[in-house]
């Protein structure tokens, strides 16, 4: 039998093999004929990630195999006559879109019972398969969208190595930085305050072994990255250790820029001496004085940067990029958002089950750069929360990165005034109220309980923090401007125009509702009211138009009580 006799052998006992199988497993897929390009890059990342999770040493893509029956049936499908997105061959452009690219083999079985296309996929080896940007895993039978499922990915992580664990062959003591060495010494013994007399004693090579910096006395990529002189990044090409810091006007026009390099222990410091942090100020309840706050608390700051610097995905050689705008600072970190989303790890309060670089995580909780019970992203919204200002802003839309976004400016008065006023509030309704005060949508029942609580007022989507320091304090005028009147003042508004100057036009029915309409509405939103109040009296039989649809021109007919 020739070599290419025995692969087909081999392959058609394999199809045979696996068609046995009850149903389809996490690390099998069947399927009659072809599919998109997208969806085969997809299965192609589910059953990578499946197969490291199920220890299986290969998965399975097949085509020209019934899904229910798991009969072979045949299939047209020739993967290298196909294209992919923009009329690439087909398996190339596949390739491209996998990161990292597990490997994977395609054959052309010519099985007695069809022809059969077979996807010999390679499991995921300690970071999950991403295809274009996203990545997926199989969940029984079905193909989904793996951040769904932390779990699995955290799982994924752990079975492969970690990089900052590794030690840097070439590397020497005399290659770090002797300043960061000795903050990092301050460091530890906040951290371990038992231990705080014997630091001095340890020489250089104890004292990082005991922090977890250095392996058995040799250098690690951890201790390079957080602790390495100007020039260490070289030895850890190709991944790139970088700090960028770009200062921005509100036009967005780049102004300033500096980048920082290792040690990372010393980042910090660096970035809050480049970092402008004026005054802002607020007016609270029961007072003529206003209140002053910075823009930003440091300590946040420094907690985002650090966070980028432990979950930084170091080996797609990306940096760490902080933009400072005149109202805001905004910090981004290559690498998913593991945990999955920002409330679970709020709400769970705990340390992760895994990170992406372990040993670099474990070290900096060493040296007091991170928080030692996982609570740091909480701590960072609570401390927002006891200033008064919008919470952080985490944005895990862009697949591959973090986005963290600071803001150093008051967004609206009523948020400021009630958390000053309120410090009863949960963190839970605190949260809410800062997606109320910034557009964002909240669910009906999260609605239902703000309301009634009294903390918001307005009709969805149109909800606004209550002012209840306004009424208190007797500025009506400005609370009004806010929340507007009642319907039935601008449709008795609208009528007595149309009576005392009718006909008129859209226009002249604008030109006298525009102002008085509440400010929280933008000025589509108040021409949207005003037609549904138009033709609310229209349907009432109040008003009717003896123009035309383009050009109307409104009449009195009755008023409302008639």
């Amino acid at each position: 039998m020739t070599a290419s006799q025995d692969h087909d052998s081999r392959l058609v006992h394999l199809v045979d093999e696996l068609c046995q199988l009850s149903r389809e497993t996490e690390w099998v897929e069947f399927k009659k004929n072809f599919h998109p390009p997208q969806t085969i890059g997809e299965y192609i990342s589910a059953l990578a990630n499946a197969a490291c999770l199920k220890y299986k040493p290969k998965a399975y893509l097949f085509y020209g195999i019934e899904d229910g029956t798991h009969e072979v049936v045949g299939t047209s499908f020739d993967p290298y006559t196909e294209k992919g997105k923009g009329n690439q061959d087909l398996l190339p452009w596949i390739t491209a879109g996998l990161i990292p690219n597990p490997g994977f083999e395609v054959s052309i079985v010519r099985h007695p019972r069809g022809r059969v296309v077979v996807f010999e996929i390679e499991p995921a080896r300690g970071r999950p398969v991403r295809f274009y940007g996203e990545s997926f895993v199989r969940v029984g039978s079905s193909k989904t969208n793996l951040k769904r499922h932390p779990v699995k990915e955290g799982a994924i992580w752990s079975r492969g190595s970690d990089w900052s664990a590794e030690i840097c062959e070439d590397a020497t003591i005399d290659d770090l930085d002797p300043e960061a060495v000795a903050k990092a010494r301050e460091q530890f013994a906040i951290t371990h305050p038992s231990q705080a007399d014997e630091v001095a004693d340890w020489n250089d090579i104890t004292f990082l072994n005991k922090a977890r910096v250095l392996k058995q006395g040799k250098v690690t990529r951890t201790a390079l990255l957080l602790l390495g002189r100007a020039e260490s990044p070289t030895l850890l090409s190709p991944a790139v250790a970088k700090i960028s810091w770009i200062l921005k006007d509100a036009d967005n026009r780049e102004l300033d820029y500096e980048h920082f390099g290792p040690p990372f222990l010393l980042a910090g410091d660096r970035l809050q001496n480049r970092i402008r942090n004026l005054n802002v100020r607020a007016m609270p309840s029961g007072t003529l004085f206003p209140v002053e706050f910075t823009q930003y608390d440091f300590w946040v700051i420094r907690e985002a940067l650090h966070n980028c610097i432990a979950h930084q995905d170091y080996q797609l050689r990306g940096r760490i990029i902080v933009v400072e705008f005149p109202d805001r600072v905004i910090l981004t970190n290559v690498g998913d958002f593991l945990p999955g989303d920002i409330e679970t790890v709020i709400r769970q309060d705990a340390p992760q089950s895994f990170y992406r670089n372990n040993f670099l995580a474990d070290a900096m909780v060493q040296l007091n750069l991170i928080d030692t019970q996982g609570g740091g992203i909480k701590r960072m919204f609570e401390t927002q929360r006891k200033r008064s200002f919008p919470l952080p802003d985490y944005d895990l839309t862009k697949p591959g990165s973090v986005i963290v976004k600071l803001d150093g400016r008051i967004l609206d008065e009523r948020y400021t005034r009630l958390l000053l006023e309120r410090i009863d509030l949960d963190l839970e309704q605190v949260i809410l109220l800062d997606r109320v005060q910034k557009g964002l949508p909240i669910e009906k029942n999260e609605r239902r309980s703000l309301r009634n609580a009294g903390l918001i007022e307005g009709r969805h989507p149109n909800l606004m923090v209550a002012d209840v320091v306004a009424k208190a304090t007797g500025k009506i005028g400005e609370y009004v401007l806010e929340s507007g009147f009642d319907n039935l003042y601008y449709r008795d508004l609208i009528l007595k125009l149309v009576r005392e100057h009718g006909p008129v036009s859209r226009k002249d029915i604008d030109e006298t509702l525009l102002t008085k309409l509440p400010d929280r509405l933008n000025r589509q939103q108040k021409r949207t009211k005003i037609r549904n109040l138009i033709q609310r009296l229209r349907i009432s039989g109040s008003i009717a138009n003896q123009g035309t649809r383009k050009q109307p021109e409104w009449i009195f007919l009755k008023a409302l009580d008639d």
